[in-house]
């Protein structure tokens, strides 16, 4: 961790820097992959509606105890009679002797089929489960509610950078990376095969706003750095650049410690319990974080820099850039660091190294008009050569005169 903390310090003082913003055709380029599988996921696959958006068919039975065990064991064995409609059964424990069994809309033989089934696995009469049909009107609210309160959402967050950050440009910026993130996590749930649930709109709702807040949490970065490009004598790319690797080791440990407990309900959700809303919920943030970190990086702020690079400021602020670059570039003395107590040791230009023992260093002679370079020479770069060891001059202790007022010059 010592190590990850002095990169944190060096990439925050600009002493390492990773060109976030200079590479952004090669970000744009992996997240066009990315969304174009995602696409490809949706159209060729689909999503898997649940059962509270198509409908369905819920069974109830009693059985003497409602443990996991034996949910888990009907599961299997409602998956296994091989109808379509059933492959991915939800079989809930209601109170301690009710297992609850819901799958998608079935034909009368398959009804009788996965009455069989479940009177089989827990040992009742199949006349003593109770079969109920589920209408999609419930679920069809949940999608029109969650598609209004989408756009209500969007809307605000347009308002809500405009207003804070007086910027329209950052407002694109992160709807752009909220899209990104939404389709990237609408597509896993494509190709994974996972149901679609309420649950899986809640989380799709709930990654957002940390999307989102990230995003804002380096805008505001980028904002501070890029207050007066004149006085900073710098351009707005490179500030940008300073303020995303400024936040990324922050973004990074903030992600980590999301994603470790999402990570973990995931996994206890699809392997051990075989929880469908677990499991729903948890998929949906694991993904939506994780494109959110990296959208928020690699998307939100290189976009911003480019929508911004037309601006009369930021064209300013790249020609007296570049007209510091080229004076540098005339005059290479210029750019020599002055001396501070921190600065590191360095061998001398030429220098040999160190002999062993008390013997004298040998040190290189000065370069003279005839050995120096020829595009050096003459400019006022080159030592004079010495003609002799300095020895004890006679005026060494004499009174040198001092500037007195014109009232008292003369006076002893």
């Amino acid at each position: 961790m010592g190590k990850f903390s002095r990169l944190g310090n060096h990439l925050y003082s600009g002493e390492k820097s990773i060109d976030f913003v200079g590479r952004k055709w090669l970000w744009y380029s992996i997240s066009a992959v990315i969304v174009l599988l995602a696409v490809l996921g949706l159209s060729v696959k689909g999503l898997d509606m649940g059962i509270e958006f198509v409908g369905g068919a819920e069974y109830k039975v009693k059985v003497e105890q409602a443990d996991q065990a034996l949910a888990d064991e009907l599961r299997a064995d409602i998956a296994d009679t091989g109808i379509d409609a059933a492959q991915q059964p939800v079989v809930t424990t209601s109170g301690q002797d009710a297992l609850l069994v819901q799958v998608k809309p079935l034909t009368t033989a398959e009804n009788a089929e996965i009455k069989d089934t479940i009177a089989a696995t827990t040992g009742t009469d199949a006349t003593e489960i109770s079969a109920t049909e589920i209408g999609p009107s419930w679920g069809k609210e949940i999608a029109k509610r969650a598609g209004t309160g989408l756009v209500v959402f969007l809307v605000l967050v347009v308002l809500f950078i405009w207003a804070y950050f007086r910027e329209w440009k950052m407002s694109v910026g992160a709807i752009v990376a909220l899209a990104h993130d939404v389709v990237i996590t609408v597509g896993v749930y494509a190709l994974s095969g996972f149901e679609v649930t309420p649950a899986t709109v809640t989380g799709l709702l709930t990654i957002l706003g940390f999307s989102l807040y990230d995003t804002v949490v380096v805008f505001d970065k980028v904002r501070e750095n890029t207050h007066n490009l004149r006085e900073s004598r710098t351009t707005y790319a490179k500030a940008a650049n300073l303020a995303v690797n400024q936040t990324l080791v922050r973004s990074i440990n903030t992600s980590i410690v999301a994603l470790i407990p999402v990570g973990a309900i995931l996994y206890v959700g699809a392997v051990q319990l075989g929880a469908s809303t677990l499991k729903d919920l948890a998929l949906a943030l694991f993904v939506g974080m994780a494109a959110g970190a990296y959208s928020s990086i690699f998307i939100a702020t290189p976009l911003v820099v480019q929508l911004k690079a037309g601006e009369t400021d930021v064209i300013q602020a790249e020609k007296r850039d570049k007209a510091r670059q080229k004076k540098l570039e005339a005059d290479r003395y210029a750019s020599v660091p002055a001396f501070t107590e921190d600065m590191p040791i360095h061998d001398e230009p030429g220098a040999t190294d160190v002999p062993e023992g008390d013997g004298p260093v040998a040190r290189p002679a000065a370069p003279t008009h005839e050995t120096a370079a020829p595009e050096t020479a003459g400019r006022g770069r080159i030592a004079p050569q010495g003609h002799g060891p300095v020895r004890p001059s006679s005026a060494a202790g004499r009174r040198q005169p001092t500037r007195q007022p014109r009232s008292k010059r003369g006076k002893k």
